[in-house]
């Protein structure tokens, strides 16, 4: 494997991290100087964080207990993340991996510097920074929209999820967006809403055991999502509901505070309100308009985060 590499992108506004799996877009706003100690010391943490997730691998692999204990920060922020979910699903620190390396990178910036904005997007789970009358608007694949979040907003994560993205699903989403208090928090939550959005038993989606796609995986021999084919409205119905009911129940516990649901070209919103965009409650209103994707070699327009379903 090859060491932690970072460029800066065409647009002269973003950084690319990547180690091994982990993928950063990194930007800031705010004095050159203050942007120039940011980047540094977000570059010097992420330098470390492969490692020491590769030295707890076989423990952030397993579902935890009472006993679980794990060292390094990141895994810690994963163990956080699933455990007010272990009630109710099969669930490993696995599943808030990218959110909680997102939060961490963010988290060594803010210490570092001054800033008024900034996010780090790993893989469409971000985590971002917004001074006192700083907002960022939010793409949100399989909605053909975007939030606008905050900083009195009390969002400061945001995870998409899907079965055709780069994780294993256990569900059929085309794309889940979850708003929450951080990124690992909301990737934690998105990978079991879209567990959620379901049919299980339908002959048009086709699974295969997640040890055969990829032998290392957490879930083992559970069935993931290879192939989704035509869904009758009333399918999509009932696989959305069931990922609304989850998403709900989530909301209801303070885990999470908006959510989207996309499949088969319709849209679920839990969280939406007619006005503004702006929510100090946990409501949020979908913003039509599409925007471009989050590859590294894209020009986003500023104040603009966009995300794929991983």
């Amino acid at each position: 494997m090859s060491g932690p590499a970072r460029a800066l992108l065409p647009d002269g506004r973003r950084w690319h991290f990547q180690h091994g799996p982990i993928d950063l877009i990194v930007e800031t706003f705010g004095t050159d100087a203050e942007r120039c100690a940011a980047h540094a010391a977000g570059w010097a943490r992420f330098r470390t964080i492969l490692g020491e997730l590769v030295a707890e691998l076989p423990a952030l692999r397993r579902m935890p207990d009472g006993g679980t204990h794990l060292g390094g920060p990141v895994a810690r922020r994963m163990l956080a993340a699933v455990r007010h979910h272990l009630h109710a699903d099969f669930v490993t620190p696995m599943a808030a991996v990218a959110g909680a390396v997102a939060d961490e990178v963010l988290a060594a910036m803010l210490a570092a510097a001054r800033l008024e904005r900034a996010y780090v997007n790993n893989g469409g789970d971000a985590a971002f920074h917004l001074a006192v009358g700083q907002a960022l608007t939010v793409a949100m694949p399989g909605t053909g929209g975007a939030l606008t979040i905050a900083h009195d907003d009390p969002v400061r994560g945001v995870a998409t999820s899907g079965w055709g993205g780069r994780s294993h699903s256990l569900g059929i989403a085309d794309a889940v967006t979850v708003l929450a208090a951080s990124a690992a928090t909301a990737d934690a939550a998105v990978t079991l809403i879209a567990n959620a959005v379901d049919l299980p038993g339908h002959p048009a989606i086709t699974r295969k055991p997640a040890n055969t796609l990829d032998p290392d995986s957490d879930l083992g021999m559970r069935l993931v999502t290879t192939g989704v084919g035509r869904l009758g409205d009333a399918d999509v119905a009932e696989a959305l509901a069931r990922g609304m009911d989850r998403a709900k129940e989530m909301r209801s516990q303070g885990l999470i505070c908006a959510a989207a649901i996309g499949l088969k070209g319709r849209v679920r919103i839990l969280g939406q309100r007619s006005g503004t965009a702006r929510s100090n409650a946990g409501a949020y209103q979908l913003v039509r308009g599409g925007w471009p994707s989050p590859k590294a070699d894209t020009a986003i327009p500023a104040n603009v985060l966009g995300l794929s379903p991983r």
